[in-house]
This record gives structure tokens, sequence and C-alpha cells, in this order.
């Protein structure tokens, strides 16, 4: 294996472990605030980590513009999802006390 081969493993391994880290927080945690931020955080940068990997490995192909589109796709949408969930959440008290 080439390093660009063993870099984008490692890449590719990363973002799936934070993926696998969100969809555990969202199955743990108790209400919809605490697993909408498992949601987004670690699930977009788990995201983008394997995009970059894939890109990585394949570089010299036109389909790297597609794995650049999705992730800004990703990037964009992500935060406006989450205000949408929060939003959402609060306004029919779906939250724990204390926290507001």
């Amino acid at each position: 294996m080439s390093v660009w081969e063993w870099i984008s493993a490692v890449l590719i391994l990363s973002g799936s472990a934070l993926a696998f880290t969100a969809a555990i927080g969202i199955v743990r945690f108790p209400d919809t605030l605490t697993r909408m931020h498992a949601a987004t955080k670690p699930q977009v940068v788990g995201l983008v980590l394997i995009l970059i990997g894939t890109g990585i490995d394949i570089r010299h192909d036109i389909n790297v513009w597609m794995l650049v589109l999705t992730g800004l796709f990703t990037i964009i949408t992500a935060p406006v999802v989450a205000h949408l969930i929060g939003r959402t959440a609060y306004r029919e008290q779906r939250h724990r006390d204390g926290l507001f």
C-alpha cells in the first residue's frame, strides 16, 4: 500500500468512527436537544472525513467533484436542519426540565 492509500484508510476509518459515535449518541441521549447535538456535530465531521478519504483514494477521477458537492451540501444543510429541529422541540416543550 502506498502512503496515499494509508492516509485515505485512516481518514475513512476516523470518519466511520465519528459517524458510529453519532449513532450511539442518538440512541442513548434522553431528549430531543441532546440527540440533535449528537446527530449534527460528529455526523458532519465524520462524513467530511470519509469524503476526503474517498477523494484521496480516487484523486484522478472526475467523481471527486461529486464528493465536494456532497460535502458542501451537508455542511450547508446540517445547521439549518438542526436549528429547525431545536426550534420545534423548544416550541413543543420537548426538552428536559432545567435546560431553559
